[in-house]
Order: structure tokens, then sequence, then C-alpha cells
């Protein structure tokens, strides 16, 4: 089944049997027993709700995985997936990371006994470099938030599978319909539905998808444990948010190349993060393991005042946090996303205080363009 469909008509409305179009919302807590020791397959609503469950069975076919884990955001699923990690286990992960999951592995993985090493996985030896006897799993974000870094999916994979580690990607930035870490070798996936998959700005959602059935079942007990599920009607919004994932992303898409190649010219403008630019670094990388370059792009300005002047002067995009939705947003890492990471290690990374990240939204291009524009020129 081609991907669009797939996410128009999911896995089969066989939850219902009034005929309705779309999925119900099943608002309820628990439900009963038809009998001692028996079950609908639905107990109480933190184990699996069928509203839920018709979205994971979604997004796991989306993913070409086996199971699908729903979580009341992102960091929620990230910080059930770290239960599967044991004191004095290490962790090799990106280092240009999303500032939330850095956040968490620098306290309160590092709290728990767990030991992190930040590297620049776009060269893959940096990774064997950092393996040790107590490493069991590397976690990497491809393209990375904020500098749109790219790391070979399949180079990893290959790497994890000889040192029997585990191979985490989180995909939110590209989604499955540009991406499909598990079929380059990944063991997890990690998505923010808060992003492109909810699409509107109007929920939190997160996932884990895995292909390996121990693994689904380690992370289902943790899940049922921990008890950060997604509710019924937030997954009602993702599985209304995923039926148009593929038009968003592609109209997105477009739209951001534009941008993209409108920044190069710009005198003020010193240097264009998007690896749908030919001379990106990861371009090629890109073009090998996906179908698409996404709508996430950051750009440097020629200074500090420039950065809060574009920030204080935009009108129709929005200067505020999180990105994939349908309206473009604008967001100073340094500020917001990043504001946890230590300065100089911020620094190190390239996140100062001139980059800008932007997501596209499906605003017309030329009005984008016009409203950086006034911004920037004034």
């Amino acid at each position: 089944m081609d991907f669009s469909t797939l996410c128009i008509h999911g896995c089969g409305n066989k939850y219902d049997t009034t005929g309705a179009v779309s999925i119900p919302i099943y608002q309820s807590a628990t439900f009963s027993h038809p009998g001692v020791g028996l079950s609908t397959g639905f107990d109480y609503s933190r184990l699996q709700n069928p509203t839920r469950e018709y979205l994971e069975h979604t997004v796991a076919k989306l993913e070409n995985g086996l199971d699908a884990i729903a979580f009341s955001s992102g960091m929620a699923a990230l910080a059930t997936l770290m239960e599967l990690f044991s004191p004095g286990d290490h962790i090799i992960a990106t280092h240009d990371l999303y500032g939330g999951s850095h956040r968490l592995f620098s306290h309160v993985s590092k709290k728990n006994g767990l030991t992190v090493d930040f590297d620049d996985t776009t060269d893959v030896r940096n990774i064997l470099k950092s393996i040790r006897a107590e490493t069991k799993a590397v976690f990497i974000e491809t393209p990375t938030n904020p500098l749109m870094l790219v790391t070979d999916i399949s180079a990893v994979a290959g790497i994890c599978k000889e040192n029997n580690l585990l191979l985490i990607v989180d995909n939110t930035f590209l989604t499955p319909y540009f991406q499909k870490p598990l079929l380059l070798g990944a063991d997890v996936v990690i998505h923010s539905g808060t992003k492109y998959l909810g699409g509107h700005n109007d929920t939190l959602a997160g996932f884990l998808v895995v292909a390996d059935a121990g693994l689904s079942e380690r992370l289902r007990f943790l899940y049922k444990t921990t008890g950060a599920c997604l509710s019924p009607f937030d997954s009602w919004l993702l599985i209304r948010g995923i039926k148009t994932l593929p038009v968003r992303l592609e109209r997105q898409q477009e739209t951001a190349i534009k941008i993209a190649k409108w920044l190069l010219n710009q005198k003020r403008i010193k240097a264009v993060h998007y690896p749908g630019l030919p001379d990106n670094p990861g371009y090629e990388i890109t073009k090998k393991q996906t179908s698409g370059f996404g709508a996430m792009l950051s750009f440097e300005t020629d200074s500090e005042e420039t950065a809060h002047q574009m920030l204080e002067r935009v009108s129709l995009i929005q200067y505020a946090e999180s990105l994939g939705g349908v309206e473009s947003l604008i967001t100073y890492p340094i500020l917001q996303t990043h504001a946890d990471i230590p300065e100089k290690d911020r620094e190190a990374r390239g996140i100062g205080n001139r980059l800008l990240r932007l997501s596209v939204g499906l605003e017309a291009a030329d009005d984008l363009i016009e409203d950086l524009n006034k911004a920037l020129n004034g």
C-alpha cells in the first residue's frame, strides 16, 4: 500500500460497528470484563486504549516496524527508553542534539548512573573511538537539532551490529515519509509526535518504534509501569494529523528550499544550514538514505543584533518554540531549545548568539520570504 494511502486509512477501523469514517475517541479509563478471566482485549487505558492502539498500529506500519508505542510527549518516550539501561552503562550520543535530550542525558541519566559521551557522529570514526566495554547504545539525530548535521545511519548500524549495541535514531525532523531508520539498520526510532506527525501545533505526543519482539516486550513493560501513555483524545489528534502528513511535508519542503536559496543571497546572512543545498556537507548522505530534505533549516546572521532584530520584526512567522506545524515558527536556540546546555559547550558546537532556526509551515513561499526580508532588511 502506498504511504499516502496508509496515512489516510491507517490500520483499518476494526474498532467501530457504526460505519464511522473517523476512528472513535474511546474516552474511557477502564473497560469491563465479559466474564471471569475474560477480556475484550482492553482492560485499562494506561495499558491500552482502542484509539491509541489504532494510532500505534498505523505509526508502526509507516516506520516499517513491528510495534509503536505512543507516549504523552517525546521526552516521556525518551525517558522511558532510558529505563532499558542500568547504572554503569555507557551511551554514545550525537553532539549536536535537541536540548531536552541533552538535558535528560546530562542530568537525569547521569543521576541514574549512566554515562553519555557526546560525539560528532557525522564522522563514524568518532563512534569507534568511543566504544568501550560498558557501551550499550548509540543515539543519533539526523538531521540534528539545530545545525542540521547528517549521520550515515547504515554505517552506524554496521558498527552497532558488530559491537552488539542498540542503535537509536531520532527521526522527528524527517518522519517516516522521508526517512525510515529501521530499514537502514536502526533498532529503535524515536519521534516527538508533537511535531510533524501531529502537524498542527495543538498537542503533545511521543513515539518509540521497534522491529524486534523482545525489545517491544521490554518497552511495553516499562510503558505500563511508568504510565506516560498518550490520552485517547490526543491519540485521535495524531491520527487526524497523520492523514495529511505527505502533502504537508511535500509543500513545506518545497518552500524550505526556496527560503534556503533566498537566504544564501542575503549579505547579512553568513551561513545557511539545510541538507537540501548541494554544498551542504550532508547532501550526498541525505540523498542516499532519505527521499527528501525536510522543512527545517537554520541560519547564522552577521551579528547578535541582527538576530534579535529578525526575531522582533517577523510578523507572519511566529517567534516560538516547537516545529513541524502548519504555522512557520522561528526559534532562538540559545534562549529556548538549547538554553540549558552550558554556554561553552554550545559555542563549541556552533550554537551561538547569531544562530536562528526556522520551521517552515504551509504559508505561501513568497509571503514567508517577504516577511523575512522585512525583518532582515527593514
